[in-house]
């Protein structure tokens, strides 16, 4: 890129192109030098600065002038200047490695001979056949390498100082030209750590799409990064801007797609994962910082590079490097400030003061954030043990071969008990992964242990299913000094919680304490760090014309749900759809081999309809003919449990206690699997041919593309991450945390052709969806169930006791239907109560029912309870009045937009839709947004009743909102009326409110003195610049 129109101040700039031979400095704590004023950060109690900033800088004043590649990158330059980065050029790459020599010298406070310096740049440098691989290993891995002294001994030399960043120095190059390639390429600007170039940041001007500057350094690996010594293939990350949009990925992302492009056939379909894997960097609060600048002075704060580089990146055992995303990062070093904060006040651990929980979203790499909490919390001084608890023994698998990707040996698992009582008491073994399962029994059988005094950090994983019953308390009970976290993508919040239980514990912060950070659907949906959801709701019964409306409710739902015909229905749409949600005419590289679009699950209601539907699958796919899908079943005891709560019921690998026939059904189905795929598993057999090998099995070809559709019940439903599965068939009832759980099965990125998680609803879930997404987009959902005093409770449960000896006796029958139907009903209230009530300590010496009483009611009860629970027969079969069909009645993209589609929907429903009034109250608040100005929709909305134009209604209601705001704050500040309304119309014009110069300061009618004791001054020019700022904020885009 020519820069000759930009002159850069030679007195910030060494043109280096000889040897140095003096001997070093000292390196400098550059690492704290200037930071842009309008930056803020964190402080951690380490003292320290958190990587991420706290909220996103404003962009700054906005030039209406056109801004040229070179003048791009010159303001890039100058940015980095005032962030104290050094400005270096170089004439060839011998001045180049001349600096290389100069800043390692500096760094290890050594001066090399020449001969040293050539012996070491040969071998721990430049060696001959590496490649990108091997130098991301030496930066991540092996960055101590020894050099070999002219006298013979050996010394060990730092390529980075990963122990104290401040000792690493960074320098700013651009306009490097690279010899010794297949052509001649100059590169814009590249920054040096110790010399090496670590970060490489390519610029295109505004207005041209910013994968253009991804396609030029794809152009540049071709062509010349290896040119040379070579030096360039130690770039760690790239950064690409087109001055608007500003994006960060790993050297590795980039790599992955050259190497799927070899041996593509031109004009062919790209298919890579590497563009839609680049990220967007953000504060804390998860805003994008998409501009080049306000981008600068956050991501290249010196200290937040300098992170990255040396804590959060990971380098995997497939050679992949993954750099943490920023709320990843923040959601880390949260839990981490929290156990040292802890360590300062004892009084916190044990409790869940000392804890947390972190809600990010599904889908959004929660595995990664928990591995690097983990490795890190395990090197804190003072923390014997870090435990991560999952909840099901399939997961303690999945979790321990992710950990093991990350970092070969770095975690522990335990096959049963007994090793993981060894494994807790071997202080060589800092990472334990286990089940809960595991982990209370091994409380069990060891009520008193070392452990339990050990300083101890439990992390939960999918800590919305874990939380309750009888485990968790127990845990909590035996170790005394712990700190308790939690990661989930669906928390229980009030909305979601269950009724029953130990109301202490409902929601995941009563469990597991504050929540520490939020990534909610909304968040990752607009940063493109998971797939949105397009969703097909498909009538599948329809009841006939002279169908009575009243008898409707009579329907014998399960009965129609299960009639031969509807399940040939579905089962034939799913055949005949399937290529088309599949994308089966897509073909793309998979682990070096190449498939074909992508697989899919059908979640089914019961086993019973999983039997009839693999029945359908393999009968109907024999009448058609022609090439069959892969179909596999898989089910446990347990799934037709009631389900009281919203989620999905705990999953199990308990096939012992099925049924005959449901047993022999599966059975069946495996024996279909083993000849497909000439494996040898069945349900009974030990070892590799147990169920949970054939589960292992299964899941494994699910991950690998192997297999086109599962179905299951509750299967791999919840905590199953397969990136080749990019739809859900669903005939089943899902609410709130369990559909957003099954949903995201569906939306991880994977390549290009993958860009929606397709959902195919065989039953009316539109109300729920609405729902969940509504709730779990919102950051601010309610984490705590409001409880009434204990005595209240105490005084309702006397006074129904007090009503049931009066209506019966103990051992006594109710007579007549109206008194047993009026006894279950009160029954059932004290049960409830009591249940709160024994969550209570003080509860056991004043509970009135004796324990014969307690027994007497319940027999009675449990004999009522069945004589009028509902059968099968009590409900009309009327399946000959219903007429089955498919028709697709709607499909929807889950995404922001859809979500204001709501507002519209209420107009238009005359406004007086107050379920979906309730919908769009909570789909405002999910709205990352629109949530600063949730009043004013609320407000408008209340007005729509009286609205004939709503268009032209809402830009009148903004324009007098805005006017009345802002006069309110000329008022109060007692500003200038005129110079305060230009000053903010300029604001809506260019972008945002000045922050330097005089602009805000002229406009104020009574200035304090500047020099005044207490500065006042400095207050009233912040207090007036945050009012103004949050104005703009709050009507910024709303149209008037």
């Amino acid at each position: 890129m020519p820069s000759s129109d930009i002159e850069y101040d030679s007195s910030d700039r060494r043109t280096l192109d000889v040897e140095f031979a003096s001997a070093p400095e000292a390196p400098q704590a550059s690492v704290l030098d200037d930071l842009p004023r309008d930056v803020s950060f964190d402080v951690l109690a380490t003292g320290g600065q958190a990587t991420v900033c706290s909220v996103s800088p404003l962009d700054g004043p906005r030039s209406e002038g056109y801004q040229s590649e070179a003048a791009l990158e010159h303001a890039f330059i100058e940015q980095l200047q005032r962030q104290a980065y050094e400005y270096v050029t170089f004439a060839d790459e011998a001045s180049f490695k001349a600096n290389l020599r100069r800043q390692l010298e500096v760094l290890n406070g050594y001066h090399f001979t020449d001969g040293e310096w050539k012996r070491f740049f040969r071998t721990s440098i430049a060696a001959a056949n590496e490649g990108i691989v091997e130098k991301t290993r030496r930066i991540q891995e092996d960055y101590i390498q020894p050099l070999q002294r002219d006298d013979g001994t050996t010394r060990n030399i730092r390529l980075i100082d990963k122990r104290n960043i401040h000792n690493n120095r960074l320098q700013v190059t651009n306009q490097y030209t690279q010899d010794g390639g297949s052509y001649e390429n100059r590169y814009d600007a590249t920054i040096l750590v110790n010399g090496l170039p670590l970060v490489h940041v390519e610029l295109k001007r505004r207005g041209v799409a910013i994968k253009e500057a991804f396609n030029q350094i794809e152009r540049y690996q071709r062509d010349s990064f290896w040119g040379g010594s070579g030096l360039f293939e130690y770039v760690q990350i790239f950064v690409i801007s087109n001055g608007t949009h500003t994006k960060y990925y790993s050297n590795t992302t980039r790599w992955s797609h050259l190497k799927e492009m070899q041996g593509k056939r031109p004009g062919g379909k790209k298919t890579s994962n590497s563009f839609e894997f680049t990220s967007w960097w953000a504060a804390a609060d998860n805003e994008p910082i998409r501009d080049l600048i306000p981008f600068t002075k956050t991501f290249f704060a010196k200290h937040t590079l300098l992170n990255i580089l040396t804590r959060y990146c990971v380098f995997d055992t497939e050679q992949v490097l993954k750099v943490m995303r920023p709320y990843q990062i923040v959601a880390t070093e949260r839990i981490l400030n929290r156990i040292l904060i802890s360590e300062n006040d004892k009084s916190m651990l044990g409790t869940t003061r000392a804890g947390g929980y972190v809600w990010h979203t599904t889908g959004s790499g929660k595995t990664l954030t928990s591995f690097k909490t983990a490795r890190l919390a395990s090197g804190m001084e003072g923390v014997d043990k870090v435990m991560f608890v999952v909840d099901r023994q399939d997961l303690d698998y999945q979790t321990m071969q992710e950990y093991e990707k990350f970092e070969k040996g770095a975690v522990d698992g335990s096959k049963n008990t007994a090793e993981l009582t060894k494994n807790l008491a071997d202080d060589t073994k800092p990472i334990l992964v286990t089940t809960i399962q595991k982990l209370s029994h091994f409380i069990k059988a060891n009520p008193k242990h070392d452990i339990y005094a050990k300083h101890v950090v439990i992390i939960f994983d999918e800590c919305h299913r874990s939380q309750f019953g009888e485990m968790h308390q127990a845990i909590t009970k035996h170790f005394k000094n712990y700190h308790l976290f939690g990661f989930t993508g669906t928390p229980i919040f009030a909305e979601n919680a269950l009724s029953s239980g130990n109301p202490h514990l409902r929601t995941t912060e009563q469990a597991f304490g504050d929540k520490l950070h939020t990534y909610t659907i909304v968040d990752a949906i607009r940063d493109g760090n998971v797939l949105p959801f397009r969703i097909d709701y498909i009538q599948t019964i329809k009841k006939k014309d002279d169908f009575p409306d009243e008898k409707v409710y009579n329907i014998y739902r399960e009965g129609a749900y299960k009639d031969t015909r509807r399940v040939d229905l579905v089962t034939n749409y799913i055949l005949g759809h399937f290529d088309q949600k599949a994308k089966r005419q897509y073909g793309y590289k998979l682990k070096d081999k190449r498939v074909m679009g992508f697989n899919s699950i059908f979640a089914t209601a019961s086993i019973d309809m999983a039997k009839l539907y693999y029945t359908a699958f393999k009968r109907l796919q024999a009448k058609r003919g022609g090439e069959p899908l892969k179909v596999g079943l898989i089910y446990s005891f347990g799934v037709n449990e009631d389900d009281s709560g919203f989620g999905l019921p705990e999953e199990n690998f308990d096939v012992d206690s099925l049924d005959t026939p449901d047993r022999d059904f599966l059975e069946g189905a495996i024996e279909d699997y083993n000849a497909m795929y000439k494996t040898n598993f069945s349900t009974t057999g030990p070892g590799s041919d147990g169920f949970n090998n054939y589960y292992k099995d299964l899941s494994a070809r699910l991950k690998n593309r192997e297999i086109d559709l599962v179905i299951v019940v509750n299967m791999f439903l919840t905590g199953f991450d397969a990136t080749t599965l990019n739809t859900l068939w669903v005939d089943k009832d899902l609410r709130l945390h369990g559909l957003i759980q099954a949903f995201s099965r569906t939306n991880r990125i994977l390549n290009a052709v993958k860009d929606f998680g397709n959902i195919v609803c065989f039953r009316d879930l539109e109300d729920e969806v609405n729902a969940a997404i509504s709730l779990f987009g919102d950051k601010d959902a309610r984490g705590i169930v409001l409880l009434k005093p204990y005595r209240e409770y105490l005084a309702e449960y006397r006074d129904r006791l007090a009503q049931l000896r009066e209506m019966l006796a103990p051992g006594e029958e109710p007579l007549g239907e109206e008194a047993e139907k009026a006894f279950i009903r009160l029954w059932g209230t004290i049960m409830r109560l009591r249940n709160i009530l024994t969550s209570f300590d003080e509860f056991a010496e004043d509970d009135d029912l004796a324990p014969r009483d307690e027994q007497d009611y319940r027999s009675v009860y449990k004999d009522l309870y069945q004589k009028y629970r509902p059968k099968e027969g009590d409900a009309a079969i009327i399946n000959d009045d219903l007429v089955f069909e498919i028709e697709l009645l709607k499909q929807v993209d889950i995404n922001i937009d859809y979500i204001l589609m709501l507002v519209q929907k209420y107009h238009d429903g005359n406004c007086k839709d107050k379920v979906l009034i309730a919908d769009v109250e909570r789909a405002v608040r999910s709205s990352y947004e629109l949530r600063n100005k949730r009043d004013l929709i609320e407000q408008f909305i209340d007005s729509l009743d009286h609205s004939d134009d709503v268009e032209a209604d809402w830009r009148a209601y903004i324009a007098k909102k805005r006017e009345a705001e802002l006069t309110a704050i000329i008022e109060d500040e007692k500003l200038d009326s005129e110079g305060t309304h230009e000053l903010v119309e300029r604001a809506f014009r260019s972008g945002g409110i000045p922050e330097s110069g005089t602009e805000v300061v002229d406009l104020m009618t009574k200035k304090p003195s500047r020099f005044g004791g207490g500065g006042a001054y400095a207050t009233v020019k912040q207090r007036i610049l945050d009012k103004l700022k949050a104005f703009y904020e709050r009507f910024a885009g709303m149209g008037a």
